[in-house]
């Protein structure tokens, strides 16, 4: 059975696509930093007659990445990743510390390219695979607030983007998923945003995503329609 790597699996958008995609016939390899959380999701997975493993990993830290990649190898058929997990600090840009600067690139930058480079070469192997970013809307625009995580959400499209151009025709797809806020637990502590139940929910867009997966672009505002 084809294996995806979902990032950030334990809850949000990363959940709602490992039970889609699960749905489809591949065994989901859950990942994230609080086992309990990924414990949960894969028991729904598999009480819906899917595949799912479980597996603590922390994006920021390059030689877990690299150590559980060749891990995942030796155990799985790798046929996809999906790099979702992301964290955002919003508010002035001068009260923006230096350490949630860091965060945000290390985990939404860093994460992402690291997580690629590690799996990249199993999927060259097999000459088949996709690679599916979450990026954001942050990444086609500016906004007020999020100046330093549109920023991170920039370089993440640009990567993106790139990629799309050096591995065309390989067999190997990459493609960016730019929504809106969501109505997830990433607004919890932040008063960033007065009302996220406005926004669509993660179920919401992890269906429009799915529908969408021939696309090397989605893009899902975040308001209901």
């Amino acid at each position: 059975m084809k294996a995806i790597i979902m990032t950030g699996a334990g809850s949000g958008l990363g959940k709602e696509l490992s039970l889609l995609l699960a749905k489809q016939n591949y065994h989901m390899i859950l990942t994230g930093r609080t086992e309990d959380k990924l414990k949960d999701v894969q028991v729904q997975i598999e009480e819906s007659g899917g595949s799912a493993t479980t597996l603590e990993l922390d994006i920021r830290n390059l030689e877990d990445v690299k150590e559980k990649a060749l891990l995942l190898s030796k155990k799985h058929d790798l046929y996809g990743l999906v790099n979702n997990a992301g964290i955002g600090y919003f508010g002035p840009f001068s009260e923006i510390s230096d350490q949630e600067i860091e965060g945000m690139f290390h985990t939404n930058v860093f994460g992402t390219i690291q997580m690629t480079k590690a799996i990249l070469p199993y999927l060259e192997l097999k000459k088949e695979g996709i690679v599916l970013n979450i990026v954001s809307t942050a990444g086609l625009r500016g906004k007020k607030n999020e100046a330093v995580y549109c920023s991170s959400k920039f370089a993440v499209r640009g990567f993106t983007e790139s990629m799309q151009k050096e591995y065309e025709g390989t067999g190997i797809r990459f493609v960016a998923a730019y929504m809106g806020g969501m109505d997830t637990p990433f607004w919890e502590g932040s008063d960033h945003i007065d009302d996220p139940s406005r926004f669509r929910t993660a179920a919401e867009v992890a269906d429009i995503i799915m529908n969408n997966l021939e696309k090397d672009e989605i893009v899902i505002e975040s308001k209901k329609s």
